[in-house]
Formats: structure tokens, sequence, C-alpha cells
């Protein structure tokens, strides 16, 4: 069913009145009528009406006070002035107050219904276009509530390649905020060894198949003077897809161009993944091929082993070769202890896990490395009551020595080694950072006073074989053959 207009009119005129309502009746309009400003009041109280015929002179008010209680409460209903007293002082006051249209008594019927007609498709217009506009700006909304929420660092650029726009996940990202960068040049935030890569990509120009996809950059994090915020690193590896905007459809002839729109994805998860799956992939093979030399090693140990067995069984404990003989028996047994530790990282050997407590553990280590090494001073804090531990004692021994080793090594005039052992439980935000499920564990700390470890060492301590000793003072195995112990015990 169509919508049908509704108009007031008013005038203390009965007979006026009702000749208009029979008029706009007749054409398809509903007219009420009211004789005087108080009950047009309550008639607009009571519905709502698209236009008011409103008389200048009424008994109780004037025409001008109910065309401005109209503008105060009722400002979407437009008001056509009807007087018989028409004067240039009148028009220029309803004007001011609004009025759609001034008519002068006696009129045409016929001329009012087309300042009627006219006055109601103005209004038909105008709440179409109030209505396009809300909807514009409820889309506008949506859309830029989207844009806002993506973890994605969506930008735009002007053709000179300076930001125009960039979403809030800038700032969650690299700690700008996008009001920051409106104005600057996209370089400020790639990346110094990038900006060559990243030119004529950034601020893309093409479009279609042809636009980027998929290209990696690293990006800046903001910086609060010379240190960066906790959360940043050196860079934010992205990965980009960006495109031109032009005034027409791609295909067309002499555009415009307008500048670019693209979106930077953070890939440092997946950077991450893919950096821990080569070290696995590595740590695959060189167990693979360390499993294959201890068990051909193996062997020949048990061949020396044999062989000097015969020997001692036909000589007496004083003959001048026994001792020899036992000095080879201790070796072999030296060489039969390194070959489990190389099968133990290939995960074909087997360890010894037992409840071990680690209190008396370290301090075994601790009074053997003591005696050895004066000038380090050794501090030990124990957990009272600490709980016991699934471990191979021997393996726990080697790697807690080669770690007092490294310790002094770094402290080659003297220093302080601090060993703590304490009870701990970790809830699921705890292990993250480790192969290790939530439960209660025993934390052992190693300190010392020595000279440290560069970013560069740092990386790289986990790595099999890398060492930062000279060639003939041997490889650092500890850190490696703890973290192999680790996983597998806690598996």
């Amino acid at each position: 069913m169509s919508y049908i207009p509704k108009v007031l009119i008013v005038d203390d005129e009965p007979r006026m009145c009702n000749s208009l309502k029979t008029l706009l009746n007749d054409h398809g309009y509903e007219a009420k009528t009211a004789y005087s400003g108080k009950e047009a009041i309550e008639r607009l109280a009571e519905d709502s009406f698209d236009l008011a015929l409103v008389d200048i002179v009424m008994p109780d008010m004037s025409g001008h006070e109910i065309m401005d209680h109209i503008n105060s409460e009722y400002p979407a209903t437009l008001v056509i002035v009807m007087t018989g007293h028409a004067t240039l002082e009148s028009a220029v006051k309803s004007l001011r107050r609004w009025a759609y249209d001034y008519l002068r008594k006696p009129f045409d019927f016929e001329q009012l219904l087309r300042r009627v007609k006219n006055a109601l498709d103005q209004n038909i217009l105008k709440k179409q276009h109030e209505l396009l506009n809300g909807k514009l700006e409820l889309t506008e909304r949506q859309y830029r509530f989207l844009v806002n929420a993506s973890p994605d660092i969506i930008y735009t650029l002007n053709p000179e390649g300076e930001f125009t726009f960039v979403n809030g996940a800038i700032e969650s990202l690299l700690g700008y905020k996008g009001s920051e960068l409106v104005g600057k040049h996209y370089t400020s935030i790639v990346f110094e060894d990038d900006i060559d890569k990243a030119k004529n990509h950034f601020n893309e120009r093409r479009t279609g198949r042809r636009a980027t996809h998929g290209l990696e950059l690293r990006l800046k994090p903001k910086y609060n003077g010379n240190q960066p915020r906790s959360f940043e690193a050196r860079h934010l590896a992205i990965e980009l897809k960006s495109m031109g905007i032009y005034d027409r459809a791609v295909g067309q002839k002499d555009k415009e161009f307008y500048g670019t729109y693209g979106v930077a994805r953070d890939i440092t998860d997946r950077e991450r993944l893919k950096a821990q799956l080569l070290q696995a992939q590595k740590m695959e093979a060189i167990g693979t091929l360390a499993g294959g030399i201890a068990h051909d090693f193996n062997n020949l140990l048990m061949g020396i082993e044999g062989r000097t067995s015969l020997m001692a069984l036909d000589i007496d404990s004083d003959h001048p070769h026994a001792k020899h003989l036992k000095a080879i028996e201790d070796m072999v047994k030296k060489g039969a202890t390194l070959t489990r530790q190389l099968l133990g990282f290939a995960r074909r050997g087997k360890y010894e896990v037992k409840p071990t407590d680690l209190n008396d553990l370290v301090e075994k280590c601790s009074e053997m490395f003591g005696r050895t090494k004066k000038e380090i001073r050794i501090y030990k804090k124990y957990q009272e009551e600490i709980w016991m531990v699934e471990a191979d004692q021997s393996q726990i021994e080697q790697v807690l020595l080669n770690l007092y080793v490294n310790a002094w090594q770094a402290m080659p005039d003297g220093g302080n080694l601090y060993i703590k052992t304490e009870n701990v439980t970790l809830d699921e935000t705890d292990i993250k950072p480790f192969r290790a499920g939530p439960g209660n564990y025993v934390k052992l700390s190693v300190t010392d006073t020595g000279v440290g470890m560069d970013e560069e060492t740092q990386r790289r301590i986990f790595d099999p074989f890398f060492t930062t000793k000279e060639m003939h003072r041997g490889q650092d195995w500890d850190l490696l053959l703890f973290t192999a112990l680790s996983r597998i015990m806690a598996a």
C-alpha cells in the first residue's frame, strides 16, 4: 500500500478549513483541520504531518507562533502560509521561519494544489536524501569498523607515496598511531635494507593480476629515543598486497592515478615456525648421522675392549704392560659414555630415568668442581623440601659440570657462580615457550659473573656443534645435550 501524505489545515474560518479538507482528500491526501492555535498544537501532538497550511491571523495565537512551535518540535513538517492580510513584513517573518511558500487569500484551488504537490514532493526528496545519507553513514561506519578491527595493516597512499590513511593495527604491530603517519612517506616505516625492494610495490600503481601479491618485506617499529619498546623487535616481517587506485575502471583510457591501497600482514609467527621446522629437520638429520656414527664407533670399542681383555688374561697385575691395558679399558669406558650420549641425542639411546633429589645432585657436582677451581666462589641456595624429579643422574651431572666449566672459562680472573633450586608450578601461559605440559616442576638456575654473550651468540647457542672456543678447546655440547635430554625426559 502506497504512502498517503498527511496535511494539517489551520484556519479560524470553518468553511475555509472544510473546503480545503474536501479538496485535498479528493486529490489523494489525508487532511485534518484545526480552528485555533491550541487545537493545532493538539493535532500535531496526536499525529505526524508532512505539511501544514497555516493562516497568519488566529484568535488565540498568531500563525508565526504556530510556526515557531512546529520548527521547534516537528522540524520535518513543512509549512505553507495562507493569509488575507499579506504584507512585506508578514512575508519576511514567514520566510525567516522557514516557510516553504506564502499564499495570499483568495487563491485559486489549482494554484494551492500545485503548491501542496511541490512542497510534498520536496519533502519526499528530502526524506529520501536523509535516508540515503543515513545508509551511507551506516555503511561507512561498518566498513571503518571492519578496517580498524582487522589484524592486518591497511593503508592508502597519495600519488607521491605519502600516507593518507592507516588503520589501528599499525599501533599494535609497530607502535605508531595512524595519525602520526598521515602525510609521511611510506619509506619512513620500511626497514632500510628493504627500501629498494619495496619501491614500486609499497606504492603500487598496477591493478588486477599485475599488482603486487605476496611480497615479503620488513617494517621498522617505533622507537622511544634510542630504546625500543618492550614488545618491539628490530623489524616486523610482513607480506604485502597492494594495487593502484584510479578514477576509472581498469581498461579505460586516460585514467587518473589517485594513489595506492595496500594490506600488510604480519608473518612473524609464520617465519618463526618455518625457522623451527628448519631447525627440527636439521636436528633430525644430525641425530640420524650421530646415531649411525655412535653405532659404528660402539662396535669398534667392543673390539678394542675384547682384545684388551684377552691380553689381560695372559699377564699378571705386576706386569709392565698391565697399567697400560687398564688405561686402555678406562679410555674404552669413556668412549662408551660418549657413544651413549650420541645415541641419546639421536633419540636412540635409553636413559636411566629415576626419582632424583636435585639438591643432592647439585651439591655433589658443586663440591667436586669447587675443589678443582679455587678461584671460583660458589653460592648455593636450595629449595627446602624440594620435589623429587624424574631424571638421568649421570646426564644431569654432565650438563652441570659442563655449565660450570663454561662459567669458569668466561671468568678467567675468577668470579662468582650462583646456583639456585626452587619448586615451581607452571600453567598454560607459562609453558608456551617450552615443550612441556602444565604442572609441578623443579627449576634449576645457574648464573655467573662472566663476560656474557653477544646477540649473535645468543641466537646460536642451541645450534648443533656451534662454539665460540678455539678449535683445540673442543665443542659446546652442554646446551645441546641439555635440550635433547629435557625433551626426551619430558616425553
